[in-house]
């Protein structure tokens, strides 16, 4: 089956563009675009693409704003967020919000059709460049001295502590940004061995999917 993708970007040079990337490829297909967020909302009722290839600034409704419906209305759609920027905020909100990667509108067709395919089997596409900026961003937050409470609540057990060696292994290399076939190939292990062994981490850490296990653990790789 093909990758149904749905574009929104308010500027037609740039869907254009895309189109003509993406839709020669045999297992790709674009069907929509949208020159704003509001009117991707509207089209995702009908069309319930597999990837959403998102414009961070856009009128009227901006892409983080629809990144957020998305993700509470849609979270079956996996969002590629588009941007011309490689600002600390945007990639850090994307994240934060759902999004399953991030691009800037520089990247070439190889990468865009590697990040589409990596997103849409379930794991996440966040560039080198994107990558340092999240994990810059946790090591900070590690390291700000917290302020000690007056009466302290117990802490639940890391999920470093709750995980076997070989998922801390993987975890590890989810955090360095790794797909599920880099992370088998690693290792010498099939990509469905790879899916059950973050499932199982996910379970054991309480949260609901990669992104927010992510976030939880470089929250508490440092403690």
């Amino acid at each position: 089956m093909s990758i149904r993708i749905l574009v929104a970007d308010d500027h037609s040079v740039v869907r254009k563009g895309i189109r003509m990337l993406l839709e020669d490829e045999v297992d790709i297909q674009i069907v929509g675009e949208a020159s704003d967020g509001d009117e991707a909302i509207e089209l995702l009722s009908n069309i319930q693409p597999d990837v959403l290839l998102l414009d961070i600034t856009m009128p009227r409704m901006s892409g983080i704003e629809a990144l957020k419906i998305v993700s509470k209305q849609y979270p079956k759609i996996r969002t590629l967020m588009f941007s011309m920027h490689n600002n600390p905020d945007y990639i850090l909100n994307s994240l934060q919000n759902g999004a399953a990667g991030y691009l800037l509108k520089d990247t070439g067709h190889e990468e865009i059709l590697q990040a589409v395919r990596t997103v849409v089997n379930g794991d996440f596409y966040y560039p080198p460049n994107a990558s340092s900026v999240i994990i810059q961003h946790f090591i900070l937050l590690n390291n700000t001295p917290k302020r000690e409470s007056v009466t302290t609540a117990p802490r639940s057990a890391s999920i470093w502590n709750k995980i076997t060696t070989r998922e801390a292994e993987v975890l590890t290399c989810l955090i360095e940004g790794m797909s599920s076939p880099e992370i088998a190939d690693k290792f010498g292990i099939s990509p469905n061995t790879v899916a059950n062994q973050r499932a199982s981490i996910i379970r054991k850490a309480g949260v609901k999917n990669t992104a927010d296990l992510i976030r939880k653990a470089l929250e508490e790789k440092n403690r």
